[in-house]
């Protein structure tokens, strides 16, 4: 009977004491099937992405806050332009309704009629459409200008060289550089018994030959 069957055979012994767990008195795991430990640069590997993202991020958001307070700078200057262009037309429509008036009070004053409390009266109310802004135009001897004036006479002078204003019918008035109403206007223009005898005297210089004599 071999020694192992009679029982008289001793156990291995572990001298080892570092290898003996002392609570449970089994041998421990070899150190070699331990964890290895993460590389020291892994952290870095995984904090450079991230890092990355944020300033992208960063960018995206300022870029859109730049945009946005340029669309409500632009909303700002079109809602203050539309606000200017609906009050100038307010201002316009009432000062068309006074013109009449304004017609009236100048009509009295060439005939030496606007006198008394009546002349105040003109004089005020003529003073706070000024300040509104409105101006009339309108004198003898203007050049015609279709764009400003409206002719309701023609006629020819040798007095004038271009088509000119020779009388006032009815002033013009104007908002800054908008039109109410154009000047009502007689125009003259250069007489054409005067003209011609220019032109045949130009057409003769002109084709006529130098005498060889």
């Amino acid at each position: 009977m071999s020694p192992r069957e009679n029982g008289s055979e001793e156990e291995p012994v572990i001298r080892d004491n570092r290898k003996i767990d002392p609570e449970t008195g089994k041998a421990r795991e070899s150190a070699g099937e331990a964890p290895e430990a993460a590389p020291a640069d892994q952290g870095t590997q995984v904090a450079a992405p991230a890092e990355g993202s944020a300033s992208d991020l960063l960018a995206e958001r300022t870029a859109d806050l730049q945009r946005l307070q340029a669309e409500f700078s632009n909303y700002r200057k079109r809602v203050e332009r539309d606000r200017i262009a609906v009050r100038e037309q307010a201002v316009a429509s009432v000062l068309t309704e006074l013109l009449p008036v304004l017609d009236d009070i100048g009509r009295a004053r060439d005939h030496g009629e606007l006198t008394g409390g009546f002349a105040k009266v003109s004089e005020s109310l003529e003073a706070a459409v000024a300040k509104l802004g409105l101006t009339s135009y309108g004198a003898k001897g203007d050049p015609f200008d279709p764009t400003v004036h409206e002719a309701l006479l023609h006629s020819y002078s040798a007095e004038v060289t271009e088509a000119t204003c020779v009388e006032i019918l009815q002033p013009g008035y104007r908002i800054n550089d908008r039109i109410l109403r154009a000047a009502r206007v007689a125009v003259a223009e250069p007489s054409e018994e005067a003209a011609a005898p220019e032109e045949t005297a130009a057409d003769s210089g002109e084709s006529g030959e130098p005498d060889e004599n």
